[in-house]
């Protein structure tokens, strides 16, 4: 389902909550197949040195980051700090609760959720947005075409 894609990008995880070790088999290997997929669908290089920090955690420290950034004080699946830097890419959180929560209401596995998350999330990273409808409809062809070259329907439908 999710071949094999060789990364130049170094993903390095905080893990705050146990429960995402055992809620998404292989999340690492499956992390680094989204972030080149991502990568080789946009067309952006990847360069050596390149990185992301992903933070797995739960809603209450989500909503701490919501609040405090976004300015709305509750809790939400992904957030990404994109720091306009070539190299170091930037910071995704996201939040187990809210994806499993999601993942039972859209009938869909977490797994497939958590791959739409971070795909969603490295996009931002690489400076894509949805404020108006142009960006997007942009975000989401890419999402759709990102999830359907990993066998994974369209969120959107």
């Amino acid at each position: 389902m999710f071949g094999f894609c060789k990364c130049k990008v170094k993903l390095s995880f905080i893990y705050k909550n146990k429960a995402w070790f055992t809620s998404i088999k292989n999340l690492e290997s499956l992390s680094r197949k989204v972030v080149c997929k991502t990568f080789k669908m946009v067309g952006v290089k990847q360069l050596n040195g390149m990185e992301i920090n992903v933070l797995l955690t739960g809603d209450k420290e989500i909503q701490e980051f919501n609040k405090n950034y976004r300015g709305k004080n509750k809790p939400t699946n992904v957030l990404s700090f994109e720091t306009g830097d070539e190299l170091l890419l930037g910071d995704i959180v996201m939040s187990l609760a809210t994806l499993k929560k999601e993942a039972v209401a859209q009938h869909i596995s977490i797994e497939a959720h958590y791959v739409h998350l971070l795909c969603h999330g490295v996009l931002h990273l690489l400076g894509f947005d949805h404020i108006d409808d142009e960006e997007a409809r942009e975000m989401e062809f890419f999402e759709i075409k990102i999830l359907e070259s990993m066998g994974i329907s369209n969120p959107y439908e």
